[in-house]
């Protein structure tokens, strides 16, 4: 999967925020059947993104995803039958417990795209693996038999936040995570890169706070995350100018796998006064193809 930077999520049941999402810059749009949408216009929603998604089959620019209700919901079968005739190019999944639903998911898909005609296995998932209690003590059920389809995962720090009976999940003075959301965004970050998978960060909250914005970005691309979550189209820009590496970035890096190739026999290099080695070798050429995925995409 190329790498997505920017995740935007536009309420199912707007079509005017569905066409104004379309012209957004974020990478793909999360067209959204849980949270945003009230229980008396879930049907509206489901025809409303099923026909949205069959309008604009043409994803090149950016991609299609759609957030159902959880599997455990009495909502979340009919969404999946529903908006996998628009052909989406993945489904987010909520409120995970386990791989077992990830995997659930993943089985369903099979028999919807076989019904639609759509190439088995065509229909990714990302999966939002901490907004429960249970789902912090069960990340290794991913590491073992977690199916193919599974290409990105985020958490969740708001209803998290519910489950553990959190009073907030900030420190109100530092602005930074308190321990347990800590726990939960370094097991994302981890599980993620273990099973290969694109790890996403989560929402920043205040819309207006851009700047705020920028910072948290800043500290989720140095973690190792490799896009973000925008719950404002605003936020989108940011988002992209963050997790894209800059010219500065790309030079040194350049210039790290230069000096290697320089002295191919030797596994500890000096570059600037600094001694290098094999991982730094390995973080330049992560920051090139990382950059080759996005050019050209604003």
């Amino acid at each position: 999967m190329i790498t997505i930077r920017s995740w935007l999520f536009v309420p199912g049941d707007s079509e005017r925020k569905l066409e104004k999402g379309r012209r957004n810059a974020a990478d793909a749009l999360i067209l959204d059947l849980e949270d945003a949408v009230s229980d008396n216009r879930q049907s509206i929603a489901r025809d409303l993104v099923r026909n949205f998604l069959q309008a604009n089959s043409d994803r090149s620019s950016q991609k299609l995803w759609v957030r159902i209700n959880p599997l455990d919901h009495q909502f979340s079968l009919e969404d999946l039958a529903t908006v996998l005739q628009g052909r989406p190019d993945g489904i987010v999944l909520p409120k995970v417990h386990s791989s077992t639903e990830v995997n659930r998911l993943a089985d369903f898909l099979t028999i919807l795209e076989a019904r639609e005609g759509i190439n088995v296995g065509e229909t990714r998932i990302l999966s939002v693996a901490t907004e429960t209690a249970a789902s912090l003590l069960t990340f290794h059920t991913y590491l073992e038999n977690i199916t193919e389809r599974l290409v990105a995962m985020t958490w969740g720090a708001e209803d998290l936040a519910v489950a553990l009976g959190a009073t907030d999940n900030r420190n109100p003075i530092t602005g930074e995570y308190d321990d347990a959301f800590l726990l939960a965004k370094s097991q994302c970050l981890a599980t993620a890169r273990a099973i290969n998978a694109q790890p996403v960060g989560v929402v920043w909250l205040n819309f207006r706070d851009l700047n705020g914005l920028k910072n948290d970005c800043i500290r989720d691309r140095r973690a190792g995350f490799l896009g973000k979550i925008a719950i404002h189209p605003d936020q989108s820009v940011i988002i992209n100018e963050t997790f894209t590496p800059s010219g500065e970035e790309l030079a040194y890096a350049q210039r790290v796998i230069e000096i290697f190739e320089q002295y191919p026999g030797l596994g500890t290099v000096s570059l600037d006064g600094k001694m290098l080695d094999m991982p730094h070798l390995k973080q330049a050429q992560n920051t090139i193809k990382l950059a080759s995925q996005i050019k050209g995409r604003k």
